[in-house]
């Protein structure tokens, strides 16, 4: 029997003037951590972690959330994350916590999304919803990928961190989501800086930045 997916209802992008300047808009920042790379498979998210930039600056604004991935977390992964079994074992599992990160979007008015290699983070989302057989209107989303590749078109794919230090930019505690998430969004500011000192001012011309790149990473499923 097939069941028709239920569109979770949360305003999840304030669809912002393509003529907004940059420093008027909101961003949400966010990361996932997972029990491994298979999440169309085995592996399920452990942890979400976002921050909002608003003007141009990190604010505050944060939102960080366990998630009891319904299975064991690999010792590997816990080496590389910090994230144990007992941290998540009391967590939400997938849908309230994705839920409650929705919640968050709606209530900070976010303008879109944005992340490092933002593309896997969606999919973490799309999949573990999919499960429940529910789904969601994907917003503007914005890759710190594209505009490096924009801005840096002879470098090498590097490292989040190595991308931090290039540009001397804040580094938090790395593979945890929040942590991530903080350090993409610093990165992120400083990327839209440098797109302003190219005269790129406004969301029109982040979306074309963005796009003429041509690296779109988000799978549809």
């Amino acid at each position: 029997m097939f069941w028709k997916k239920k569109l979770l209802h949360y305003q999840l992008d304030q669809q912002p003037s393509l003529d907004t300047p940059l420093r008027d808009l909101s961003f949400t920042v966010f990361d996932t951590e997972t029990t491994g790379f298979a999440v169309g498979g085995k592996d399920r998210v452990i942890e979400i972690g976002a921050v909002q930039v608003e003007g141009l600056m990190v604010t505050d604004n944060r939102f960080q959330t366990y998630v009891n991935p319904e299975r064991n977390i690999p010792p590997e992964i816990t080496t590389l994350t910090g994230i144990a079994q007992h941290h998540v074992e009391n967590a939400p599992k997938s849908v309230e916590a994705i839920e409650s990160f929705f919640q968050f979007i709606e209530k900070t008015k976010s303008g879109g999304w944005v992340g490092h290699y933002l593309s896997f983070d969606v999919m973490v989302l799309r999949k573990e919803l999919q499960r429940a057989k529910f789904t969601f209107e994907q917003p503007l989303y914005i890759d710190t990928l594209d505009m490096l590749g924009y801005l840096c078109p002879s470098w090498d794919m590097r490292d989040l961190e190595q991308y931090a230090r290039s540009f001397g930019t804040n580094i938090y505690e790395r593979h945890s989501a929040i942590g991530d998430a903080l350090t993409t969004a610093h990165l992120f500011v400083e990327l839209l800086r440098l797109l302003e000192d190219r005269g790129k001012t406004t969301l029109a011309d982040l979306v074309q930045v963005t796009d003429a790149n041509n690296r779109n990473r988000v799978l549809q499923f």
